[in-house]
């Protein structure tokens, strides 16, 4: 069975390439435009990896990480902050996180970063 994993970024360019590429690898990929609808989303249908950008409307990937980490349900859900801003990683409100990587054209690490959460 597919693994199901929810993707939140602000920029739509960014969700579809991600969505391609991590469909393109197996998995079944589902879409948020900000913080608060990744929020909704994962309480409608929970997913087995969140993967959230930090700085989006709404409500920022932070903010969704730890609102996400406080539904009983979503407490062992792999989340990773996946995110432009390298700065953030010293920032202790990011270590509620499985793993912070700053984005790259390259989908390496984040492919297998995604294999190895999923692997727990």
């Amino acid at each position: 069975m597919s693994k199901r994993i929810l993707i939140a970024d602000d920029e739509e360019n960014i969700r579809t390439l991600y969505k391609i590429e991590l469909e393109e690898a197996g998995y079944i990929v589902d879409l948020a435009s900000n913080g608060k609808e990744a929020v909704d989303k994962v309480k409608e249908n929970i997913p087995d990896l969140i993967i959230l950008d930090i700085k989006m409307p709404v409500m920022d990937g932070i903010e969704a990480l730890h609102t996400i980490r406080q539904i009983p349900e979503c407490k062992n859900i792999p989340i990773i902050l996946f995110t432009a801003y390298g700065e953030y990683q010293q920032d202790f409100t990011t270590w509620a996180s499985d793993a912070y990587i700053v984005k790259s054209h390259d989908m390496t690490e984040l492919k297998q970063t995604i294999e190895q959460l999923l692997k727990k």
